[in-house]
């Protein structure tokens, strides 16, 4: 079966992004989202994007890969830049239609807004394409562990932050099988708007059914297996700092100045 949700689905490999810790990642792309928004001329995303550039040709992911993890996401980015494109009452009229109007500052931020939103995008979904779900559960638990002197669940939430990783994937295969289940049983595929709630209607029954089942599927297996959450609980491979989350370090530091200079 083709895979149906890919943003963000871990790439193998073992370039220097993906052997980078992956505190250091997610900590990274905070910073980049930061840094991002500091951004306030076309100058600064092109600094932006050329890193971003780079950042893949590092990672060595495919272009068709990376187009495909962004594609379930570059609607949010159209809406967005379309309401800034209409929504701009900035300079002069630039195009006029009945009542429709598009000024030069609405132009502007259709395309700032939208590049924006979509470098973001690029960086993180590079973040989880090179780490895989359980590095990202120990990290988000060791990052927040300093709060658990406080009683902040640490380990339960990175728990909860892995097993939603991965049920996103499986979420979106249950929903393609139970859409083409239906639509051989006789289900009508009907256009428009009413079809579309009537078909979600057929749909969103078998559906979470599926998938409470396989989460009463996980609830047993890791009761079979005495889960006890953060009690006793060791790692074979404990997260560890190097050089290279330095350099890494060194580099957004660096970008940030950049971006700061270019405005």
């Amino acid at each position: 079966m083709n895979e149906v949700f890919s943003f963000g689905s871990y790439y193998p490999g073992d370039s220097i992004l993906h052997r980078l810790d992956p505190r250091t990642k997610l900590l990274g792309g905070l910073a980049f989202l930061i840094v991002s928004l500091l951004a306030r001329t076309f100058a600064a995303l092109g600094v932006i994007a050329g890193f971003v550039v780079l950042l893949y040709l590092l990672a060595r992911v495919p272009a068709g890969r990376a187009a495909r993890s962004l594609a379930p996401l570059l609607a949010i980015v159209v809406i967005v830049s379309v309401l800034n494109l209409v929504t701009n009452r900035e300079g002069a009229v630039v195009f006029q239609l009945g009542f429709l109007r598009i000024f030069e500052g609405g132009v502007r931020a259709f395309a700032f807004l939208g590049l924006r939103m979509l470098l973001m995008m690029c960086a993180m979904s590079l973040v989880t394409m090179t780490t895989m779900t359980l590095d990202l559960t120990h990290a988000v638990e060791r990052l927040l562990a300093p709060l658990a002197r406080v009683g902040l669940p640490a380990h339960e939430l990175g728990m909860m932050l892995g097993i939603a990783l991965r049920f996103m994937p499986q979420f979106a295969t249950e929903l393609q099988i139970t859409y083409r289940a239906q639509v051989s049983r006789g289900a009508r595929v009907a256009s428009g708007p009413l079809g579309a709630v009537r078909m979600l209607s057929s749909v969103s029954i078998p559906l979470f059914t599926s998938i409470f089942r396989h989460a009463e599927t996980l609830s047993a297996a890791m009761e079979a297996r005495c889960y006890h959450g953060e009690q006793g609980r060791t790692r074979l491979h404990p997260l560890a700092f190097h050089r290279r989350d330095a350099l890494a370090a060194a580099v957004l530091v660096a970008l940030a100045v950049a971006v700061v200079t270019c405005g």
